[in-house]
């Protein structure tokens, strides 16, 4: 018989959390002291699998070390499944859970690009005072230093110019690190006779510094948002901030790697069509100023980026995806968790827990050790920013059995959370027209462990009879849309049509049939093929379920026919291209090729009637003109020697 591929291994560590069959590992050796007395149970394992997974991730040095020193070629993951269950006033009832976390665990996330920068240390420092001439001396043995001192500035001179120190302020910049572009005003260079103070000569505006590094210890307002690359601020007040900083500096001088945080696919990008506006979410969201307009779409700048993910959140398309996990993994790990939370016994319906690393982790780590831990029905996930997730992974989450959605972030200004809160307010409405508590998805902003354990210990929601089971699209727009139709056929109240708030990514067209003069417009601007006509007939049909409510028809069409409605019309989004309007066509009356529509020739004509250019006989010959088809029309004028355009009696 075949050995397994693949094993886990779990420990009581120390037997400080009790395991029940649940949360048994493959091969079922559950150890006490894996990590030391009993390591052999761990080499033992790299022996026998191709893929081993330790349920463990504080010694997880130890065990890369051994499997490096065995010689393992093959598959080694960990899992924390101590803070995040086993360490709780309820680590009796959390095996299902155990088996949850593995399970998310062994899904292998997508691989994602990164950016280099380089940076050769030139390196630009912004002060008022001498606090930024000290920065600067102690920076000059690594780096490149230029320092540029706000005017009034009152600074002794130094003994003897290592490095310029000059006057100015800096207006306006751009760039990252080692590709900084910096527009100084009042920009002068010191006397050298200065004596007591540094004095500078004549001052001039529009000044260009080109730079590596930007340091500023000016302790006014930020010339960037704190997370650009290569962008070092201070208050120069505080001595320990300072120290932090030139310690910081000091280490930027090299090639860095980043992470390549948004996948962007411009072809569907519904910012912008013939100059006309329309999807404006990311532009509004981006907190670094990554994102700009370039025509019909926009531009993401890799460098810049810092990953918030709220562009990717909002982008109603799916042209701007976040990849770090991407959208697919995050579904495809509540797919798995949840299929292992109801296949080991869980009765009720977990609550989903999202969080990140830097600050969520540190939160139910510290809920393990000095409180009650986690409630055995909470299910902690890890993603890279918490405003990175949208409504498609709230609601694959209630989709496959999930009854709740939490999302852990900081304590932080309510407007840098915008974009969770779109999402939110999109999930309340679709959980409370489906039946769900319509706070069924919610936000907990807390930087006290404390009051995490608040915000989670109460009891499970009731497990629902129906769940989906989907395979996740990679796409998140396709995502989308499956994992709200999941969550609708799953739902305690199915919901036939709801009803949105503006904004949202999903709605219909309303078309004002009298107005529409079919010119097609629309269909020309439509990003999603949302909009579209048929080649043989003069109509417009639409696509309820592709129409992303980006506004460019309403912008665009002439007669101001288009109105948005936003929701959600799940019969719709079934049944095939809707007709919104269609006429006869109007045959040609040379050859009889059908051409443009009845009523706009027959409305161009009755606006011609009594005109001086369409009427006596050369003016009825115009008239005719007019119904020949662009063929017909170039062979009579041709043969005619007729100018369409010449006055009557010429």
């Amino acid at each position: 018989m075949a050995q397994p591929h693949r094993t886990t291994l779990i420990c009581t560590c120390e037997d400080t959390m009790p395991l029940d069959g649940a949360a048994m590992g493959v091969d079922g050796r559950p150890a006490s002291q894996l990590c030391r007395a009993q390591l052999d149970h761990f080499r033992a394992a790299l022996g026998e699998f191709a893929e081993v997974t330790v349920a463990c991730t504080q010694e997880a040095p130890v065990f890369s070390e051994v499997a490096e020193a065995e010689g393992f070629g093959g598959g080694l993951r960990f899992t924390n499944i101590r803070e995040t269950a086993g360490w709780s006033a309820e680590a009796k009832r959390a095996g299902p859970k155990m088996a949850a976390l593995l399970a998310m665990g062994a899904v292998d996330p997508a691989p994602f690009e990164v950016v280099t920068l380089e940076s050769e240390g030139v390196a630009l420092v912004l002060g008022r005072d001498g606090v930024a001439v000290e920065a600067a001396q102690t920076l000059a043995e690594s780096l490149d230093i230029t320092v540029l001192l706000t005017p009034g500035a009152d600074v002794i001179p130094p003994r003897q110019t290592t490095f310029p120190v000059l006057q100015g302020v800096a207006r306006k910049g751009n760039g990252h690190l080692g590709d900084f572009e910096i527009t100084v005003d009042a920009y002068a260079a010191p006397a050298p006779s200065s004596r007591a103070s540094l004095e500078f000569e004549a001052a001039r505006d529009g000044a260009v510094s080109r730079c590596d590094l930007v340091i500023d210890l000016t302790g006014g307002q930020a010339l960037f948002h704190e997370t650009r690359p290569g962008y070092l601020r201070a208050d120069p007040r505080d001595p320990v901030a300072v120290a932090r900083l030139i310690t910081q500096a000091a280490g930027m001088v090299g090639t860095f790697d980043k992470p390549k945080y948004i996948d962007y696919t411009a072809d569907i990008c519904a910012h912008s069509r013939n100059r006309t506006t329309g999807c404006t979410r990311c532009l509004d969201l981006c907190p670094t100023g990554a994102i700009t307009p370039a025509g019909d779409h926009v531009e993401i700048d890799p460098a810049i980026c810092a990953g918030c993910g709220q562009c990717a959140a909002a982008c109603p398309t799916g042209a701007a995806s976040y990849a770090l996990p991407a959208v697919d993994t995050v579904a495809a790990q509540l797919r798995a968790g949840l299929r292992a939370w109801f296949g080991a016994g869980g009765k009720a319906a977990p609550v989903i827990l999202f969080h990140d690393e830097a600050h969520g982790a540190p939160l139910i780590d510290a809920l393990a050790r000095f409180g009650r831990g986690l409630p055995a029905h909470v299910i902690p996930l890890a993603v890279n920013e918490p405003t990175q997730l949208g409504p498609e992974a709230m609601a694959s989450a209630l989709a496959y059995g999930a009854g709740e959605v939490r999302v852990l972030t900081r304590a932080r200004p309510r407007e840098a959370l915008d974009g969770m809160d779109a999402s939110l307010a999109l999930m309340g409405v679709v959980c409370a027209e489906m039946g769900f508590d319509k706070d069924a998805c919610a936000l907990i902003q807390t930087d006290d462990p404390d009051a995490l354990e608040t915000a989670l210990w109460h009891p499970a929601p009731p497990a629902r009879d129906a769940r989906a089971s989907f395979l996740p699209p990679t796409d998140k727009r396709g995502l989308l849309k499956l994992a709200v139709t999941e969550m609708n056929r799953t739902a305690p109240q199915p919901a036939d049509r709801i009803a949105l708030p503006a904004g949202a990514p999903f709605g219909k067209v309303d078309l004002n049939v009298e107005a529409c003069t079919l010119c097609l417009a629309c269909v020309g601007v439509c990003p999603t093929g949302a909009l579209s006509d048929n080649p043989d007939l003069p109509m417009l049909r639409f696509t309820e379920s592709a129409c992303v409510q980006c506004g460019l028809c309403a912008n665009t069409c002439p007669e101001d026919a288009i109105t948005l409605v936003p929701q959600m019309d799940f019969a719709a989004w079934d049944a095939p291209r809707q007709v919104l309007k269609e006429e006869e066509p109007f045959a040609c009356t040379g050859c009889g090729k059908l051409f443009g529509t009845r009523s706009s020739i027959e409305r161009v004509l009755e606006r011609l009637d009594g005109h001086w250019m369409f009427t006596g006989p050369e003016g009825a010959e115009r008239r005719r003109l007019l119904t020949l088809c662009d063929d017909c029309r170039t062979v009579e004028v041709v043969k005619a020697g007729f100018d369409p355009h010449d006055k009557v009696g010429g």
